[in-house]
């Protein structure tokens, strides 16, 4: 009998996924456990451990009160992938562009009236710089965040926010080529830091900004600060210009929101996960009952310069507590 060791038979499959029992899928294959800086806790980057970069992750990552034991089980439920979010945003992107050129041949702007020119001018075209403030909060949790999948996420989100810019700024280009007397292009940044209807998601985004425990800061932005940016800007004021025969806002508008609504489905499974866990629910209803204050003020300060502004707050505000509610934190 012969005492030589069997031979190991190759894996045909990344170790990682081969306990399932079944061909990984695309998604699984590049999206799943790449943060090599989960491998050692201790030392999450290959460094001196006493690097201020490892500092950082350790105490704002691996030390977050936001606990799971396996953050990498994670899945987004549309499993995009770098190649599917681009074949999809280019769709988007199409119809956009077609959007844009239709109203632009039907000479859209100059047929809007004088008051609602002066509102799109103070409500509408300052809020590149807002979502400006929710692709670089994206960012943030993207790049702190315990799990490639959840990072994924989060970059794919960014990407987003950057297209409303874009969104918004082409649209303020526009809008000054046909009222060049109405301030497009010249005074948004003046309303952006001193237009009372602006301070209070100025603040709230500000805040999230400098918030750097990763789960506090997803809880502020998904759950409380980005859903009140989208039920007010992309609700409330679509509405309203709607009411205004401004067409394409509204149509602009109910695009963006397509986006929101991708990126509420994986919150939602990433907020059920965490609630798998003791004492995880009391912690992230603690942080959305700390967060929202803000955002009522924010959406109340906005929206009282909207037409029919008490109720058009009261309706945003009830649409962030309708997706709380479907979270099961509201």
């Amino acid at each position: 009998m012969s005492d030589a060791p069997e031979m190991l038979k190759p894996l045909k499959t990344w170790a990682y996924l081969a306990g399932r029992r079944k061909r990984p899928s695309e998604y699984e294959i590049v999206s799943t456990n790449l943060h090599y800086r989960r491998d050692n806790p201790d030392c999450p980057w290959e460094l001196d451990r006493n690097l201020p970069l490892n500092e950082w992750y350790r105490k704002y990552c691996n030390e977050s009160p936001l606990k799971h034991p396996d953050w990498d089980s994670f899945r987004d439920p549309d499993e995009m992938i770098y190649r599917t979010y681009n074949l999809l945003q280019d769709g988007q992107e199409n119809y956009v562009n077609g959007l844009l050129d239709q109203f632009s041949d039907r000479e859209h702007d100059v047929a809007l009236d004088a008051g609602w020119v002066a509102q799109l001018q103070r409500l509408y075209t300052p809020a590149r710089y807002l979502y400006h403030t929710v692709q670089m909060a994206s960012a943030y949790v993207a790049q702190m965040a315990p799990s490639s999948t959840i990072t994924t996420c989060h970059y794919f989100q960014a990407a987003d926010a950057l297209r409303w810019v874009t969104h918004t700024s082409y649209r303020t280009a526009e809008l000054a080529k046909t009222h060049p007397k109405a301030g497009f292009g010249t005074t948004e940044r003046a309303s952006w830091e001193d237009d009372a209807v602006w301070q209070g998601f100025r603040e709230l985004m500000e805040k999230v900004l400098v918030t750097w425990d990763w789960a506090e800061a997803f809880v502020a932005l998904e759950l409380v600060a980005k859903p009140a940016i989208e039920e007010t800007l992309m609700g409330a004021l679509g509405d309203a210009a709607r009411h205004q025969d401004d067409t394409l806002y509204g149509l602009l508008s109910q695009a963006q929101m397509r986006d929101a609504e991708r990126h509420r489905r994986w919150i939602a499974a990433l907020v059920e996960m965490s609630l798998t866990q003791d004492g995880n629910e009391a912690l992230m209803r603690g942080w959305v009952a700390k967060w929202m204050p803000l955002a009522e003020r924010a959406i109340d300060a906005y929206c009282a310069a909207l037409p029919d502004g008490t109720a058009a707050a009261a309706a945003a505000k009830a649409r962030v507590k309708a997706l709380l509610v479907s979270v099961k934190l509201g």
